[in-house]
């Protein structure tokens, strides 16, 4: 029958829906910049693609086919330049799906998973959504990870543990020796992810280079993308390394086919091109440590970066500072309450910035912590 007022809607019963999943925040993506401003606030590669990835995109094939759902032609060029089997080696559509599928895979209600904070902002999210409880180790002063208090929080609820190198936002690395000592202090049944989007535009000899460690330990696996350094960012590729049983896990976790046949022939192709795209990376990175070094000279404290991004820990100024920002044509990627994570973008961009940051780091009362000078 009808209701009774034909003018008034039907209201359905409340959905139940899981509370956990209501009290999280939805991830948000970096403020898209105006015709006028410069988007530094996604962590993208500014540099449009080569001609060649452009040309196997377009001649990639017809859309009306599912692509290969293995990926099998890019884990076989994967496989043969890491040194191991194709069945080491995992592809997905971003590294983020990847870190889902690790997540669900091993962790679920009663289990915990383990990582810093502030670090990647899709963790807190991941975790929630497999069920498991986020512990968040507080990152040191200087915004890098610490790896023994890390490892003191791992227990017997403990199924994870994500290690960011670089972490993003504070764009700092783990080294070599103490990422040695991690591994030797987490219990071998506890799945580490070296999460290393960012690991191209590191220069630091002493960093941990995850690639170099395959076959050493049986419950690591090394996350990698196409997305940034390869400036793949929109269709979304990204592989993993590790021992098989593991990668299995991820793979019947995975949504089926989430990987175009387009984004798999662009990241094929990028790693044809990979000397062209790596120029591309040390201008970068060249270009990072300038505007690590102009801002230092302003009085700011910036943690040693290596990814492509700096971080300006404004804390409580962060709000006014981003909008100061936003005034002079700057999108940024504001944390409320913690800091401003800037993403190197066109070389024109850094004086422009470092216009601004001039006055932002001024009008920061004595002591703050985002200041090198009192």
């Amino acid at each position: 029958m009808p209701p009774a007022n034909a003018d008034e809607p039907v209201v359905p019963p409340a959905v139940k829906l899981r509370p956990e999943i209501l009290a999280s925040p939805p991830y948000r993506q970096g403020k898209p910049a105006g015709a006028d401003a410069f988007k530094l606030s996604s962590n993208e590669n500014p540099y449009p693609p080569l001609p060649g990835v452009l040309d196997a995109v377009m001649s990639a094939g017809a859309f009306n086919r599912y692509p290969d759902a293995s990926a099998l032609a890019l884990r076989e060029i994967l496989a043969a330049r890491n040194g191991v089997s194709v069945d080491q080696i995992h592809v997905g559509s971003g590294s983020v799906a990847l870190l889902s599928q690790f997540i669900d895979a091993a962790a679920g209600p009663g289990d915990t998973v383990v990582y810093s904070w502030r670090s990647f902002e899709a963790y807190p999210g991941l975790v929630t959504v497999a069920g498991a409880t986020s512990i968040q180790v507080p990152n040191r002063a200087d915004g890098s990870h610490d790896l023994d208090a890390l490892a003191a929080a791992v227990d017997d609820r403990t199924r994870v543990v994500l290690v960011c190198s670089p972490n993003n936002p504070t764009s700092t690395v783990v080294s070599a020796d103490a990422f040695e000592a991690f591994m030797a202090a987490v219990p071998s049944d506890v799945l580490v992810l070296l999460d290393e989007a960012y690991a191209e535009f590191v220069t630091d000899p002493g960093a941990v280079r995850g690639l170099g460690l395959t076959g050493r330990y049986p419950n690591l696996v090394v996350l990698r993308t196409f997305s940034k350094a390869y400036g793949l960012a929109g269709l979304r590729v990204g592989w993993a390394i590790g021992p098989v049983a593991l990668l299995d896990a991820a793979r019947a976790a995975a949504i089926p086919l989430s990987v175009t046949q387009t984004a798999q022939v662009a990241a094929i192709a990028s790693l044809a091109l990979e000397d062209q795209l790596l120029e591309r990376v040390a201008l970068l990175s060249s270009l990072r440590d300038r505007l690590a070094g102009g801002l230092r000279q302003q009085g700011w404290f910036i943690p040693e970066a290596q990814g492509n991004f700096v971080w300006l820990a404004t804390g409580n100024e962060t709000d006014a500072a981003n909008e100061s920002l936003l005034d002079a044509g700057i999108v940024a990627r504001a944390f409320p309450g913690s800091g401003i994570r800037v993403s190197v973008g066109e070389d024109e961009s850094v004086d422009k910035l470092l216009s601004i940051t001039r006055h932002i780091v001024e009008s920061l009362p004595a002591g703050h912590p985002a200041r090198r000078l009192g």
